[in-house]
């Protein structure tokens, strides 16, 4: 099976149900970020952090596949079965963030992203994910969108926030807070 199809070379492309779309598509676009940051999460995964982290965070990747066949469906013509967000999917993230939030010390200063670089590839996949909440929700206002997309990923970057923060304490690293010039 070739990969290429060339039936996108004139800016063309397929949802789900067939309905063709121009690749700048806001549906395009909302998807195409859910799979950048898939990518940056994947990348997360690869360092050498401990596994039960990577471990969810392979769950967290299979979740993104699922916002992404749902986002990639054309919603009016669409029959094919799209795999969905259960609330536990959403559940998890919360419960692993109270457990790391336990260890970490109180947040009384704006954190500025790095301390090291695994720190600095979570902070950049929660910018990405806060990008494609902000698509989702455009999305949503003009078509349909299921609503625990937006849900997740909401609560998906609390939780690559305080991933950070947790491997900044993992590591032995100092939080790069802000403090403001006054």
């Amino acid at each position: 099976m070739k990969i290429y199809t060339k039936t996108g070379d004139k800016g063309q492309t397929s949802l789900i149900g067939g309905t063709r779309v121009a690749k700048s598509h806001l549906r395009i676009e909302t998807y195409g970020t859910v799979d950048e940051l898939n990518s940056y999460i994947g990348l997360i995964m690869c360092q050498e952090i401990n596994p039960h982290y990577q471990k969810l965070l392979k769950e967290i990747q299979d979740r993104l596949f699922t916002i992404g066949s749902s986002l990639a469906a054309d919603p009016e013509k669409s029959n094919m079965k799209i795999p969905d967000l259960h609330d536990e999917d959403i559940t998890l993230l919360e419960k692993e963030m109270d457990a790391m939030n336990e260890e970490l010390p109180a947040l009384k200063h704006f954190v500025l992203p790095g301390g090291n670089t695994t720190v600095s590839y979570c902070h950049i996949a929660r910018c990405v994910c806060r990008r494609a909440e902000r698509l989702s929700v455009e999305l949503a206002a003009s078509s349909f969108v299921e609503d625990k997309v937006t849900v997740y990923l909401n609560r998906l970057s609390d939780y690559l926030f305080v991933l950070a923060r947790k491997l900044n304490l993992d590591f032995g690293t100092e939080e790069n807070i802000w403090i403001p010039r006054i």
